[in-house]
């Protein structure tokens, strides 16, 4: 497997009041549809207590940029006391939750996503490809950094809009 490269580094995201949980995970899903991510949902967990549910969620999307790098995400969401609750709005009683949400946001650039140069057996394929990376893909290499510095960031804000009209919406 090849070398991470961390970007972002846990840029964090907290909102508590009301949402609705399946909503959220699809405004998160068809972001990475629409940017032509892949995504891999590590870890799906819920637990029930009596203060109300806790659910993790762990993403883990990546998106091949070139035969030899990769971007990837790690997101974390925490759901913590997560009740079902019903508002009256317009007329209309809608099923949404209350609770906590917690999110990290990790970002990476992977170099040799397939494994073809750096490997154990082969320290020479390791050594070419540090110089290479860093005396002639260095371009290559900002360039992707700033591209996952962008996608990372343009989710966040995707998700901070989404649930601050939501907070401004239904509870005035």
């Amino acid at each position: 497997m090849g070398e991470r490269r961390l970007v972002v580094d846990q840029l964090k995201f907290s909102y508590e009041g009301l949402f609705n949980a399946g909503e959220l995970f699809t405004v998160i899903s068809s972001w990475f549809y629409e940017k032509g991510w892949d995504w891999l949902e590590t870890m799906n967990q819920e637990t029930v207590t009596a203060e109300g549910k806790h659910v993790r969620i762990v993403l883990d999307p990546w998106k091949s940029s070139s035969e030899f790098y990769k971007i990837m995400m790690h997101i974390k969401i925490h759901m913590i006391d997560l009740k079902d609750v019903e508002v009256e709005h317009n007329g209309e009683t809608l099923r949404l939750n209350q609770g906590l949400v917690r999110m990290t946001f990790d970002g990476y650039v992977m170099s040799d996503r397939s494994g073809k140069w750096i490997n154990d057996e082969k320290p020479f394929y390791w050594f070419l490809t540090l110089i290479f990376e860093k005396f002639f893909f260095r371009n290559h290499l900002g360039k992707l950094e700033t591209w996952i510095k962008s996608d990372v960031d343009d989710l966040h804000q995707k998700v901070k809009n989404y649930l601050n009209v939501f907070k401004y919406t239904y509870q005035t």
